[in-house]
């Protein structure tokens, strides 16, 4: 069996704990030989967390090294350019964490640099796998819809309501190292979304307007607890892109409409009517599904491994367009 040497460039984000998890997983398949975080006392916990990998203080070490063939960036976001520059010209090749950059000209510079290098690039945008929007890319595509009007998604959690970076993870609601608040943390997942299924048939986002807001104040009052995104596609069609730190329970619905067709997740429940699909009346949940796909991080490494995928890997174009995106659309809400 192939084994790949990969190694960590910054350990802070809080899916970091989950990508060990994933990498020990793989034992056999993955080494994880080197770890780096500018803050050691944070690097030091997550080595211990791997066998084997040993910690450095100079991320050098890393991208000097000829055994080490990738690296995963889960630093802060702050830092992604320099690393993500700096690997790349080493020839590594790439996981980053998402978002891909704080601003639209750091995303830039990062897309440049990845692809002059010719390297292998991933991103951590896992819900495209998902077997709800697998169904809902599938069918947009097919034309099943008829002309797209209007499209929904949002990706919400309680982080600001029960505390979640008050402690380890406290960068993610400094807006410095971070870029902003639930928007852009949890909005990039809905914006990679609608980019990577609408513009395929609605043409480029022309226009984009935003709204933020903070409510609750645990992070204090300038970080976006919530906010909303009005993009425009060259079509006329409309997506609207919602994010929050603060919603308790329950969860929106994913929703997109057309003149011919329409679907609604709801609950883990999609909800399908078309013209041109036999049976699909909306009135009861879908059952004939795409499967959904393990996460975006395994598929980097699979990738590598030379394995067939069932989705492609999430190109440095996508990732610049989303933070450039989202850049614009911070810009309007302020």
């Amino acid at each position: 069996m192939s084994n790949l040497t990969t190694a960590f460039l910054g350990v802070a984000h809080i899916h970091t704990p989950d990508f060990i998890r994933r990498v020990n997983a793989r034992s056999g398949e993955i080494t994880v030989k080197s770890v780096y975080d500018h803050d050691i006392a944070r690097g030091e916990l997550r080595t211990a967390e791997m066998p084997g990998a040993v910690i450095t203080s100079d991320p050098s070490v890393i991208l000097n090294d000829p055994e080490i063939g990738s690296v995963l960036i889960c630093s802060e976001t702050s830092l992604h350019k320099d690393l993500v520059v700096r690997a790349a010209e080493a020839g590594k090749h790439i996981f980053c964490e998402k978002p891909l950059a704080i601003n639209g000209a750091d995303a830039v510079v990062i897309a440049d640099a990845v692809k002059a290098a010719g390297v292998t690039f991933q991103t951590g945008f896992a819900a495209r796998g998902s077997s709800g929007n697998r169904f809902i890319k599938q069918e947009v595509l097919a034309g099943h819809l008829g002309k797209i009007t209007r499209i929904r998604y949002s990706v919400c959690h309680q982080a600001a309501l029960d505390g979640w970076f008050d402690t380890d993870w406290r960068w993610l609601a400094d807006t410095s190292l971070s870029g902003g608040g639930a928007l852009i943390d949890l909005g990039a997942h809905a914006l990679d979304l609608v980019i990577s299924t609408f513009i395929p048939t609605e043409g480029e986002i022309v226009r984009v307007a935003g709204s933020l807001g903070n409510r609750v104040g645990r992070y204090g009052s300038e970080i976006d607890e919530y906010g909303t995104g009005l993009l425009t596609f060259a079509s006329g069609a409309s997506a609207i892109i919602e994010a929050s730190w603060v919603d308790p329970s329950l969860r929106s619905a994913t929703e997109v409409f057309g003149t011919e067709g329409q679907i609604q997740i709801k609950d883990g429940d999609i909800y399908y009517y078309s013209k041109h699909v036999e049976g699909a009346d909306g009135k009861t949940p879908v059952t004939d599904l795409p499967e959904s796909t393990p996460h975006a991080f395994e598929f980097f490494f699979d990738a590598l491994l030379g394995k067939e995928l069932p989705i492609s890997l999430i190109s440095v174009d996508d990732a610049k367009l989303g933070s450039i995106t989202m850049e614009r659309i911070y810009k309007s809400a302020k």
